[in-house]
């Protein structure tokens, strides 16, 4: 059966994700470590310029699995 307060906290979620994005790619040049960390690749010839942010990666994805882990508990109680 189709649950209106289920629905409602996962518009709640997405909104909520949705702000967040949005904020880092408002801020995302004025967050000093972000791109510049040991390990990102980054490959300059003439007018060629290459970016793997491998480092960086990993960074956001450990932050995103813990913010999305307390997410999960708190709904999930």
């Amino acid at each position: 059966m189709f649950n209106f307060e289920t629905l409602g906290k996962y518009v709640i979620l997405t909104g909520i994700f949705i702000v967040i994005l949005g904020l880092l790619l408002t801020f995302w040049n004025k967050i000093p470590f972000l791109g510049k960390l040991p390990g990102d690749i980054i490959i300059e010839k003439g007018n060629f310029q290459f970016f793997f942010p491998i480092a960086t990666g990993i960074v956001i994805s450990i932050i995103l699995t813990i913010v999305i882990n307390i997410i999960i508990r708190f709904i999930g109680k």
